[in-house]
Parts: C-alpha cells; structure tokens; sequence
C-alpha cells in the first residue's frame, strides 16, 4: 500500500519533488492533460446547457492506466499540477477519471520546486477550485465552438483545410494591418545635418562637440544651399543646461517580458524561451514560468538584498516592490525568479544557462539603486541663420543597477547614442571641423517579431500568460503567418560634406527594408482575415477578444457563471454562421494586372490549390491558362505586371552537361537546377535562377558531386556507410542508423552492417 501519492505533470518535475519528499510519498507524472472535449462532432452539448463531452486520448490510455492502479494503491491521494488555470483543469479532470472525491483528494500549488515551498504546500492543502476549472471549462468550450463552427464556412466560401480561432484570428489581423501599413507608406527623403565643432580649450583630447541641425532640408539643393551658408557663419554656445537625472531598474520578469528580452538579447523564439523556462522550473532552478505578476515574495527580496551587499557593497541596495500594469494580470504568484537568488550560475545547456543568468540578473537588476546620470544639453547658434545645432551628452555619475542588467528596446539604434559634452560655457565661440549633409529615408511602422507581437498582444488585454507561445506558433503552423529574414533593397544615400571650405559629395549604400525574424502574413492569411472581418467581424474585433478574457477572469473569481456567459455569446454568435453560409458569396481574390505587352493576353494572380499562383490566358492553347507559382515573399495585392510575367521565365533550360540537360527553376525550398534526375540548390543571395550561366551551374553540380563522394567511406550497395555531421553512419531505404560507440569504421562488413540495422530496428520496436 502507498502511504501517500503525489500526481504531477511531467516527469522531470516528479523526479525534482521527489528529492525533497520523504519515503512516505510515491511521485508520479501525468504527462500533461489525460482528458480533452471529443474529437468528433463538436464534443460539446449544446441543447444540455453547453456540457463538455470529454474522452481520453488513445495515447493516454496506457498512462491512465498505470495511475488508476496507483491510485487504488495509496492512503491519500494529493494532486500537485501547476498553479493557473490550466493546473486547476488537470487537477479535475485527474479526480475525475481517476474517481477520486474532490471532498477528501489534497490539492496543493506551489509557485517553485523547493523544499521550503513544497513542505509549506503539504502542510496546508486545500480542494480543487471549481471557479478555476470553469474559467478554463469556458475557454476551451468558447475556442472550440468558434474554430468548429467558423472553419466549415471557411472551407466552404474560401479554401478547404483552413481553420479560425478566437485569439490566433486576431494575431494574424495585427499582422496584416501591419503589412498593408508598410504597402501604402510612401517613402520620403530628406537631408539631416550633423556637424563637428570644436572649442579653444587647453585640454584638446577633450574639446570635440558633435550636434544636429534643428532642421531637416527636403533636397540635396537645399542641403546645399544651407552648408554654403554654414561655411561663412560664425558660431556661438548660446545656452548649456545641466541638468541630474535618475534611471530606474525595470520590474521583474512576467511571461510576456521574459519572452521580450529573450529574443532581444538571446535571440530565442517565444515556443523556445517557454520550453527553456519549463525546464529550469522544473529542475528547481526558477519559480512558476507562466506569471503577468511583478511580484516578488518577502524571502526573496531579503536574499536579493543579502547577494546586492555581498556583491556590490550597501550603496547598490534598494528594495522595492512593483505593482503588476499588465491589462487582467490574474495570476496571483510571483514573478519569474530564480529559487535561490544566492545561486548565480547553474548547471545545464547552454540555453538553460543564458535564460537562467537572464532572469538572475533582472531580478538583481529590480531590487538595486538607481543609476545617477547627468544630462547636459548645448545650443549652438548662427550670426547668419536662425538655424540652431543642438548636443546632448549623457554623464553616468552612479551606475546603480546598470552595474549588472540594462533592458533591450525593441527599437535600439546608434542614432540614439549619447556622447561626452567638454565643458564649454555659453557665449564660447566654436570653430567647425566638417559639417554633413546625410540623405535620410523615412521607414514604416517596423513589421512584428515573435516579442513585439506578444507585447501588443498583451497591451489590449488579449490571450494570458500560457496563451501567447502557442498562438504564435499555430499561426505559423498553419501557414498563415511566415517568420523569416529578408535581406532588403540596396539603395543609395547622398552625402554632401563641407571641411575647411571644400565640398564634397559621396554616398553610401544602405539596404532599405532589412529585415531579421520578422512575422510576414501570406496570402492565404490575408485573405481569411479579410473574409473573418467582412462576416464575423466580432470575432476578430480586438475590444470584444479582450472583454472576453474578463469575463473568464469573473469566471475564476465566481463571479460569472460560465454557462450564462458561453450561452450569451453563442445565440448571436451560431446566428451569423447560418447568415454566412447561405448569404455569402464564394470569397474569389483574383486580381487582373494587366495584358501580356507581346501576346495580348490577360495576366492575373489567384489563389490557388497549393497556393497563389500568376496565369496567363494562353490563346494559341484553346483559352488554357498557363500558370506559375508567386516566390514565397510576393504577394497577390502588391506584385506587379513584369514580376509576375518574370515567373514564366522559369523553369528553363541552360543547356547540355555530359550529354544530360541541365533545368533551373524555383520549387518549395528555392532555386534549383535539375540535372539527371537529381536536384541541385542554388546558393541563396548569390545564384540568381533568371541568370545564373551555365558555367556557373557546372561548377555547383561538380562541387556536389565532389562533396558526395567525400562522404561515402563504404558502398555496399543497398546499404551505405556515410560520414555525417556527427562522425559515421549506415543508410538503407532512406533511414539512417547510428554505429554503435568504439565500432571500427575501417574493419567494417556488410554483415557487420546487417547485424547494427537489424539491432536498432529491435530496440525501436520494443520502445514503442
């Protein structure tokens, strides 16, 4: 008989709690959710007050199992799965299938994995909290009725296989407003003025003052109008303001600003920041990872305190206390900290590593003095111009917390730079050293990461805490939303520049509309986000998704019962659904650009079965189109007559190697040139497919080939001995097998090779 059984989530948190539980008590893991709404139909009972019809998954079956055994084995049953809303589910779904009553099962949360925090939790247990359970009960019955009963209208008037849902349907409409935006931004040009002026100082390391005009020029003749102007003018400091400032420490982290910083400052993706907080939080190593609470406990603002003195001295000390400012912050736990703040590297991958030295030293960071800096602002004037230059410099008198963690803005650029001002005084005469004309370019709104997303996101009270990595990563999923690097246009900036009475004019190449992991939508996208505001313009209306999310705070607080709330909405909602299915025309996007200018014919873009494709009404073939697939960053409503035309240019052929044809074209993963069958990947941003030559195409063809032979050590016909990335390994029938450690490469035989594959399929089978 087990005295006392502790049921968890995963078994990594099992294997940490059982560490500090005595041998009185069996851990054990659910390995997540055991039970969800039905698959088929709806899975929900609408005409019987919205009542969830759930199931366990097959691939729980066995999982189920094993703690229906365990649990008719023990004393006391306690259920220890996470803290929020979703633990809460698990927790009742677990005394649910399990058959446990809710009146006797022990319920116990704790916000880290610790001794301290899980003795605490044991001592006082509480029920499972029903409030909870339907605040995530009408969640996941509202997201299902939306997404089952809006995707059939979509398959039917739109596309087949498309899908809706309640917060990712917003997130895409953010991005596509966002696109259309930065479509109809029209670039403008300008030229800023920065000069260089020096003063008659003794310390002449010292005496260089950098400013900008007041004043932006709209051409180049102005511009130099202007810097004629400056060449015979005398200049004078007019005013310099001095002026103390503070920088205060930004809080503690929260779900959504941990996901911020990590793509900042480590580059992770949202889905790869939570799944690396998951693990230290499951190690023990940081409290609870989903959190929109700034909070930190009393314990560790005192053990804060203890490390900043041990550290840095008393000076670095501040305690403070940050009140949450996120819209419907819910979670009543701290924020993301590390368990023992006294710990300042860990053990683990180098993710784990970063992420965890990241949270430390924000944390040590909120619970610091704040930097003292001096601000000094200089205004320089003309005796022929009322145009007037202006320098600013920034003086850090203490680094307070800066000493250990400065915040990431999604905006940062070398513009922004402060410099040291010399100590001038007004009235002091400057002489100037060069002074420049530099073509400036206006730019859109920037286009979201993964981060920025989140952050907007979560200012109009849209989507929680355990909400935003799965959004994100469905939308993508789905094929609606595409994350990628685009490398820009090259354009060309004047620079006109005046230095002891000369001109000159040069220029410098910037690439315009660089872009590094930036969510792109696709037509697809676009197109269903255009059908969902033209018919269930509620749906993705960003108000109604963020009153919605208050609602299910009521819910949690009991102060809303959830089926009231669901029935409310549904009886409208199920409404419009009818209304689109039988008033709403089929949704067509397809856009004429024009008339072929050699043959006469019609060139248009659609979407297509496999995506948006260019046609051409071709006469001489009966009226039968031809067609050609748009590249992966061109869209339906923006590409143009000659770009579209340029896809029928592909595939072509280059010409004979060996006696065999060599074919470039553009398929799912790029440029390719196809040559005997086999495909050849052009090289991205060097091989142009509209004009690579075949001298060049030879050459990556007999590269590859060189390289293949390199990496067969072994022929043997049906089976290959390979050298990989990571050292040897045998290929038969398209799947790979790893050799076993100390195998000897050179002494190898075919049945050596049979006997390795014919092992690992045994072991494969027996895992499964």
């Amino acid at each position: 008989m087990i005295e006392n059984l502790v049921i968890v989530e995963s078994p990594a948190k099992a294997k940490t709690i059982e560490k500090y539980l005595g041998k009185d008590f069996s851990v054990v893991s659910s390995f997540g959710h055991i039970r969800d709404l039905k698959k088929k139909n709806l899975g929900i009972d609408i005409k019987n007050d919205f009542s969830p019809e759930y199931e366990i998954p097959k691939e729980k079956a066995k999982v189920v199992g094993e703690l229906r055994k365990a649990a008719s084995e023990s004393k006391n049953i306690w259920i220890a799965s996470d803290e929020d809303r979703e633990g809460e589910a698990i927790a009742w779904h677990l005394a649910s299938v399990l058959n446990l009553d809710l009146e006797t099962t022990k319920r116990i949360v704790f916000h880290e994995i610790t001794k301290d925090a899980i003795s605490d939790a044991i001592r006082s247990p509480r029920r499972v909290d029903m409030n909870l359970v339907n605040s995530q009960q009408a969640r996941r019955i509202l997201d299902r009725i939306v997404g089952f009963e809006i995707s059939p209208v979509l398959w039917k008037k739109v596309q087949p296989a498309l899908s809706a849902g309640r917060v990712q349907s917003v997130a895409v409409r953010l991005i596509v407003e966002r696109e259309r935006e930065i479509i109809a931004f029209k670039t403008e040009s300008s030229f800023r003025v920065t000069g260089i002026f020096k003063a008659d100082l003794s310390d002449a390391g010292n005496n260089i003052i950098k400013a900008e005009a007041g004043k932006r020029f709209p051409d180049e003749k102005e511009a130099q109008k202007f810097l004629e102007i400056c060449n015979v003018s005398q200049f004078c400091i007019s005013g310099v303001t001095v002026k103390p400032g503070t920088r205060s420490p930004a809080p503690p982290f929260t779900t959504s600003t941990l996901q911020q910083e990590a793509y900042r400052k480590l580059g992770f993706s949202v889905s790869q920041t939570m799944a690396v907080a998951q693990k230290l939080y499951e190690s023990g190593k940081i409290t609870y990872m989903r959190t929109d609470s700034t909070n930190l406990s009393k314990l560790a603002l005192a053990k804060s305190r203890e490390v900043i003195i041990s550290e840095y001295g008393e000076k670095y000390s501040k305690t403070r206390q940050f009140k949450t400012k996120s819209k419907g912050a819910q979670e009543a736990h701290e924020a993301i900290r590390p368990t023992y703040p006294d710990t300042i590297t860990i053990t683990g991958n180098q993710n784990e590593k970063k992420l965890y030295e990241l949270i430390w030293k924000r944390t040590i960071a909120s619970q610091m003095a704040d930097a003292e800096v001096e601000r000094t602002t200089i205004s320089i004037v003309m005796n022929n111009s009322p145009v007037v230059f202006t320098a600013s410099g920034e003086v850090i008198k203490f680094d307070g917390f800066l000493r250990v963690y400065t915040e990431s803005t999604d905006t940062e650029n070398g513009d922004d730079e402060k410099s040291i001002i010399p100590p001038v005084k007004k009235g002091m005469p400057l002489y100037y050293d060069t002074i420049s004309a530099t073509q400036k370019f206006t730019s859109p709104l920037p286009r979201y990461t993964e981060a920025s997303l989140v952050k907007k996101l979560e200012e109009l009270g849209i989507g929680r805490p355990s909400t935003y990595a799965p959004t994100i990563s469905t939308i993508q999923n789905r094929g609606y939303v595409l994350r990628e690097d685009r490398p820009g246009e090259k354009r060309q900036l004047k620079i006109i520049t005046l230095s002891k009475g000369k001109y000159s004019i040069t220029s410098k190449t910037e690439a315009a509309g660089k872009e590094k992991s930036k969510l792109f939508p696709q037509d697809i996208g676009m197109i269903v986000n255009d059908f969902l505001i033209e018919n269930f313009s509620e749906i993705v209306d960003y108000n109604f998704t963020a009153d919605v999310e208050e609602q299910f705070d009521k819910i949690a607080e009991g102060k809303l019962k959830w089926t009231g709330m669901i029935g409310k909405f549904y009886s409208t909602f199920h409404k419009t659904v009818e209304d689109s299915l039988e008033k709403t025309a089929r949704k067509t996007s397809t856009r004429v650009l024009g008339i072929h200018p050699e043959t006469g014919e019609q060139v248009s873009v659609r979407m297509g079965r496999f995506g948006p494709v260019a046609q051409i009404e071709d006469k001489a073939n009966g009226g039968k189109p031809r067609f050609a697939s748009l590249t992966k960053n061109q869209l339906l409503e923006t590409i143009t007559l000659p770009e579209a035309l340029n896809l029928f240019r592909l595939p072509r052929s280059l010409g004979m190697l060996d006696g065999d044809e060599m074919v470039v074209g553009i398929g799912k993963f790029g440029p390719y040139v196809r040559y005997r069958s086999k495909f050849y990947s052009l090289k991205k941003g060097v091989d142009d497919p509209y004009s690579v030559t075949i001298e060049r195409v030879s050459e990556i063809i007999r590269e590859k080939g060189e390289s293949d032979k390199k990496k067969v050590i072994r022929d043997f016909g049906d089976i290959r001995l390979l050298n990989g990335r990571y050292g040897p390994y045998l290929a038969q029938d398209k799947k790979n097998y790893r050799l076993p450690k100390g195998t000897d490469v050179e002494k190898l035989t075919k049945e050596d090779c049979i006997a390795i594959i014919e092992k690992s399929e045994k072991t494969k089978k027996s895992s499964e």
